[in-house]
């Protein structure tokens, strides 16, 4: 597995990083489609789970580098591990996220500005780190022994939608297995949450566009320059087997809020030629759509640091 694609948008050099690997239940990444259908493009293993990556943006701006989510982090247990099917250990770093920053030149000190599109674990969850004595035991929080996590990335400003962190922190029954506190609430207690409400400009060039259905506050992330723009899509459409409008997660909260969410980001994103990152795709996570008849088709970029 590549760690880093990296390609150009106008004058803006981006990097697709991979932040490694996570398995998850096929019934549940694709709710009501039936499963002969969609095994087809995500074949499951024995307990049923498809693989699914965990990919990061990370955006080289005048301003200071962005990235855009964190994948998992170091923080997990063994058992958290296994019940996920998570490879995400680096050879350089931590983490493999950890190793494909540091292939684009940077490190974690060197980040500017963090984006999530929203707050659950495999997204947000590297938003704060345990230390290297910690980390290679990967103990559970609540021991008593362990080290508070610290920020990952600490001299960065973390930008999330202002209703998303209000509802991560009104846990219940259905979102407490996906809200980790450990992985938002740090950053709260730094003072480097800057909330954004609605869609907003983060930075000249960078805007943050409200995709509600996942969860209610879901955000896509948009980089303009030069005419072209790329647009890191996150859970509103995971896989580029999740393009057909229909197709849509049984994990989302509220599915017809997705169903309007994609109808309208993929017409633009056909109409403009943007670039879409999807965050879970396993393969060719980069591309172009093209609007066939009523669906849409996938047009990998095969030569990233070739694109003008």
């Amino acid at each position: 597995m590549n760690l880093v694609q990296s390609f150009t948008v106008g004058r803006a050099r981006c990097h697709c990083l991979y932040g490694g690997l996570q398995r998850l239940d096929g019934g549940a990444m694709f709710g009501a489609v039936p499963k002969p259908l969609w095994e087809r493009r995500a074949p499951p293993d024995d307990r049923n789970r498809i693989p699914l990556a965990m990919r990061c943006l990370l955006v080289e701006h005048e301003d200071g580098p962005v990235l855009v989510d964190t994948a998992l982090g170091n923080k997990e247990n063994s058992k958290f591990l296994g019940i996920y099917g998570v490879e995400n250990s680096g050879e350089v770093g931590a983490t493999v996220l950890d190793d494909a920053i540091a292939k684009t030149g940077f490190t974690a000190s060197d980040i500017k500005h963090v984006i999530n599109t929203h707050l659950h674990f495999d997204h947000a969850g590297g938003n704060t780190r345990l230390d290297a004595a910690d980390a290679a035991g990967r103990q559970p929080l609540n021991r008593s022994t362990a080290q508070p996590p610290v920020l990952a990335f600490p001299h960065a400003s973390y930008v999330v939608q202002k209703g998303e962190l209000a509802f991560a922190r009104r846990r219940n029954e259905r979102t407490q297995a996906s809200y980790l506190p450990p992985n938002f609430e740090p950053v709260a207690e730094a003072g480097r949450w800057r909330l954004v409400d609605g869609a907003a400009e983060v930075l000249p060039g960078i805007s943050v566009l409200p995709t509600p259905g996942h969860v209610p506050f879901h955000q896509s992330i948009l980089v303009e320059s030069g005419g072209q723009a790329v647009c890191f899509v996150g859970d509103l459409i995971p896989t580029v087997a999740h393009l057909p409008l229909p197709w849509i997660m049984g994990y989302d909260l509220e599915p017809l809020r997705t169903l309007e969410s994609k109808r309208w980001l993929l017409e633009r994103a056909a109409a403009e030629g943007w670039v879409l990152v999807f965050e879970h795709e396993p393969g060719a996570a980069v591309g172009t759509v093209e609007k066939e008849d009523k669906a849409y088709g996938f047009r990998p970029l095969d030569t990233l640091s070739a694109r003008p």
